[in-house]
């Protein structure tokens, strides 16, 4: 018997043990099934959200799922007020909106996107898309095109029936919805200002003619510059009724028929018939000439480097010129100028064939004040002291300031001496050398002409500490002096203080420099050598101003200058009470 009931009790343990390995193999396949379902699709545990589970306790997958199939199907209205709602939720994620991009909605939502990029007009109407992030729609737009992937069902829905569909992109390439997407979320706001920017282009007038010195055009849209024909149009729209005309001559002296005898005239015009574009410029492009009285070093700069700073600088390099009347030995000279502010080579308009178009062109340079600039007109409040300081970075010179007396040890101030060969030459310049060595002075002595080198020669000026002539031209390379370096200018006889004053003195205080002002008197002119002490021309000067050639004849060509050390020492003496401030 106890064999039998040995034998009943082992076949009873096998038969338990089989029933418990059953039930552990059940109970693990459905934890690893549970497993599954919770990690890879929460929603298919939650049938509603309407009293089972609480909204803060749902997925925000779920919800932004919910809200995108709530509103694609509902009315504008109805779409408005659950954004709203929405927007205040504060488990809706803030990428809701990239989310739904990526995930792509629902099939009616597809559509209405489509039909968003094909029609932006209608869009436009209908006024911004209901927002749940709490952004502002610029920055919505700007986002537009980020994507983010949310653990949702129709995630993986979506993405595998695509991948069984559609052949696999290029790599690099995107879907073509997709780019269009990016290309509706990358104009955002930036679109409509430059809608309003060309609106306001529009409105005014081609050229401004109002400023007593330059006239100058400025045009935004499709423009055609056409040198063969001296034109430049503004192709203007079909129902525009602007039909504008204007002749320029674009050189800052206005009114200077003598010196605009030689410059081409151009002419200015909007038109709804052009010649075919032949060269294409994705950037801003600048038409003006460079003849007049360009070669003189102090026009050089008047007429020709301080406009062309004052209107091309704000591109950063990216505009082309175009050149009329142009010298090549003069961009020869100045060819690092250029090369500081345009990017491209030199068009020489009168040599030019081709017809250029642009979306942005200046048709003449800004110009004020002699040797100056107006912040209050000028694009950007550009000021001589940016001038001063682009030069000086232009030819790649060492000081940009001054440094008071002392702070170096044992070093003496430099003092240049701009001196003369043909008129107002200094007669007395070895005793005016002795004169400031005995003050403490390292004197330099040189002369500036148009065949100067200005690479050297600039670096020689930015040297020194104070720079002193007679006026003229050579005073113009004050641009290349450190701030807070002094300029003495020596006024000749004959009444001209208000010029000088012009001239450089103004100037030179606008580029952050100090300024001295000594006027000789009777017996330090070469004229007594000419005239009698009680000539006219010592008792009123002034009766002498009858016109600047004739000024300039008089008083310039013909005088040369004898400078009284004593009367002019004091001078010396207040520029070095400067240099130790």
């Amino acid at each position: 018997m106890k064999a039998v009931e040995r034998a009943k009790l082992v076949r009873s343990l096998r038969q338990e043990s089989r029933r418990l390995r059953l039930l552990v193999l059940v109970i693990g396949f459905f934890l690893v099934t549970l497993t599954f379902v919770v990690l890879s699709k929460p929603d298919a545990l939650l049938f509603n959200l309407n009293g089972r589970l609480s909204v803060d306790d749902a997925p925000r997958s779920l919800l932004i799922r919910q809200a995108t199939d709530a509103t694609a199907g509902a009315d504008p209205d109805q779409r408005s007020a659950a954004a709203a709602a929405a927007a205040q939720d504060p488990k809706v994620l803030d990428d809701f909106e990239d989310a739904e991009a990526n995930t792509k909605g629902t099939t009616k939502d597809s559509e209405e996107r489509a039909h968003t990029v094909r029609d932006p007009q209608q869009s436009a109407k209908k006024g911004p898309e209901p927002r749940l992030l709490g952004t502002s729609g610029g920055e919505g737009e700007k986002k537009g095109h980020r994507k983010v992937t949310l653990p949702t069902v129709s995630n993986y829905t979506i993405r595998d029936a695509e991948d069984g569909d559609n052949a696999k992109p290029q790599q690099g390439s995107k879907p073509e919805t997709e780019n269009k997407l990016e290309m509706v979320a990358g104009k955002g706001d930036g679109s409509q200002q430059q809608d309003w920017d060309n609106a306001e282009w529009e409105s005014k007038p081609l050229c401004d003619f109002s400023n007593f010195r330059a006239n100058v055009c400025e045009m935004r849209g499709n423009i055609r510059i056409h040198p063969n024909a001296s034109s430049v149009m503004y192709m203007e729209p079909a129902s525009s009724k602007r039909n504008e005309l204007w002749k320029l001559k674009p050189y800052p002296r206005k009114g200077d028929e003598l010196c605009l005898s030689k410059v081409t005239e151009l002419t200015v015009k909007s038109s709804k018939v052009a010649p075919e574009c032949t060269k294409y410029h994705n950037v801003p492009v600048v038409v003006f000439a460079l003849t007049g009285y360009t070669g003189n070093l102090f026009h050089d700069f008047t007429d020709a480097l301080v406009p062309l700073f004052t209107t091309a600088s704000e591109f950063n390099g990216e505009v082309q010129f175009l050149i009329t009347d142009m010298a090549i030995w003069w961009t020869r000279k100045y060819h690092v100028v250029f090369k500081k502010l345009s990017n491209y080579p030199l068009i020489d308009f009168n040599k030019d064939t081709d017809v250029h178009c642009a979306k942005h062109a200046i048709v003449g340079l800004h110009a004020y004040m002699e040797f100056t600039i107006d912040p209050s007109k000028a694009p950007h409040n550009y000021t001589m002291v940016d001038f001063n300081r682009f030069m000086r970075r232009t030819y790649e010179l060492p000081r940009e300031a001054v440094s008071a007396l002392g702070e170096i040890p044992k070093a003496k101030p430099r003092l240049l001496i701009i001196s003369r060969q043909r008129t107002r030459m200094f007669l007395n310049l070895p005793e005016i050398i002795a004169m400031a060595e005995g003050l403490g002075f390292e004197v330099v002595v040189e002369e500036a002409n148009v065949s100067s080198d200005l690479s050297q020669f600039s670096k020689v000026v930015n040297s020194v500490d104070v720079m002193m002539g007679v006026h003229g031209a050579g005073l113009t390379n004050c641009v290349f002096l450190p701030h807070n370096a002094t300029l003495i200018q020596i006024v000749p006889w004959g009444g001209i203080e208000g010029v000088c004053r012009i001239d450089f003195g103004d100037p030179a205080e606008q580029m952050g420099l100090r300024y001295k002002q000594y006027s000789i008197a009777v017996h330090e002119s070469s004229l007594t050598d000419q005239y009698p002490l009680d000539h006219e021309i010592f008792k009123n000067p002034l009766a002498f101003h009858k016109g600047f050639e004739f000024i300039k004849e008089t008083f310039m060509d013909k005088q040369n200058v004898r400078l009284d050390c004593n009367r002019f020492k004091p001078v010396l003496l207040q520029t070095l009470d400067l240099l130790n401030q």
